[in-house]
């Protein structure tokens, strides 16, 4: 990836950087939000790359890394996060990249306008709840590519259940649940 993805990534910053020196400033500040973009994206790729989540996943939860995947989404997010405590860190990863391979579908596929992600963990339930819906052009399902298939397994492989409802022309609705284990004191949660 260094010699790939994240040069490539680098170079583009500095192309865009080069471009708005040269441009009106109308067009320079577009250009600015274009390297903050492509700096970001650098970030995160470098993240993936050592093989770790978001610091911030890890630093504040899955609310606050929830937070920054929405503010950081090209189309407005509607996120709405009900979570009672901390659920395990395994938990709040997969969660946390489910919602954000439901957004980059929706950006990339969808055609959406706006989507909605609403995160619920009672306390109680012992059950995480992912629902992603966007107002897209639908027809997303299990055949097609490889996004979804791995969000399926990730899913899956922790004992829960996934599932997408997307007609053509009437948008998508990602559903996940994934359990919550109960910690040797009974509590589902890491209690932070």
């Amino acid at each position: 990836m260094h010699d790939g993805a994240q040069q490539r990534l680098v170079v583009l910053a500095l192309q865009l950087r080069t471009a708005q020196e040269t441009v009106a400033p109308e067009l320079g500040a577009q250009l600015q939000g274009a390297v903050a973009t492509a700096t970001s994206a650098l970030e995160e790729l470098r993240e993936i790359s050592r093989g770790i989540h978001p610091a911030i996943l890890s630093k504040g939860g899955l609310r606050a890394a929830l937070r920054a995947l929405a503010r950081r989404s090209p189309l407005p997010v509607e996120l709405d996060t009900r979570i009672e405590g901390r659920p395990p860190e395994h938990i709040e990863v997969s969660a946390y990249y489910v919602v954000a391979e439901a957004l980059t579908n929706a950006v990339k596929h969808a055609r959406a306008s706006a989507v909605t992600v609403t995160v619920a963990a009672p306390a109680a339930d012992g059950v995480l709840r992912i629902e992603v819906t966007d107002d897209g052009v639908g027809g997303a399902d299990f055949t097609r590519g490889t996004g979804l298939v791995g969000l399926r397994d990730r899913v899956e492989a922790l004992g829960g259940r996934i599932a997408v409802d997307s007609p053509d022309g009437a948008g998508t609705a990602l559903r996940a649940e994934i359990p919550i284990p109960a910690t040797n004191d009974g509590d589902a949660s890491r209690g932070e």
